[in-house]
């Protein structure tokens, strides 16, 4: 994508989600061997969550928590709802701190995590649940091959539409 630089991850560790759920941005950079972004520790509701997820599955670490670097500064989070599901589904999840938002870093962030679960064998498809009036998230899975398959009642978010799309080989 021209003039937004390439996504890299920055695996958030038990360590690192213990530490950004206790409002320690010092902590949590140190363990995660990077300079994360207040922006991180606003999540904590999702690091309780994901943090529980990796004390039930140790496996879903490798999927569920990274923080997006782009030009070697921290610009949102992202990951998976949890690893491959018995079909072999994935669900997407990225979300851009207000400060970087609209320069295209969602797109850029869409397309690193679809290069991922695209070469995962396990990974035959990639779901992304969104809300009919996120006109954003909308525009962000447009051209990246997302079908509306349903639709689900998400008890936080409310009515969503459903989208998924082949895993490419």
């Amino acid at each position: 994508m021209p003039g937004v630089p390439d996504i890299t991850w920055v695996k958030l560790s038990p360590a690192t989600l213990r530490a950004l759920i206790d409002g320690d941005l010092a902590a949590a950079n140190g363990h995660a061997g990077a300079v994360l972004s207040p922006y991180l520790v606003e999540e904590q509701w999702l690091w309780r969550i994901r943090l529980e997820q990796i004390g039930q599955d140790p496996a879903s670490a490798d999927w569920v928590a990274r923080a997006a670097v782009a030009g070697g500064q921290v610009v949102g989070h992202g990951g998976f709802h949890g690893p491959p599901d018995e079909s072999g589904v994935v669900e997407v999840a990225y979300s851009v701190d207000p400060a970087f938002r609209r320069r295209g870093y969602a797109r850029a962030m869409l397309r690193s995590l679809l290069e991922r679960a695209d070469a995962d064998p396990a990974v035959t498809a990639v779901r992304a649940s969104i809300r009919p009036d996120n006109v954003g998230s909308r525009a962000t899975i447009a051209g990246f091959g997302f079908r509306k398959v349903g639709e689900q009642w998400d008890p936080e978010d409310g009515l969503e539409d459903v989208f998924m799309r082949p895993a490419a080989r």
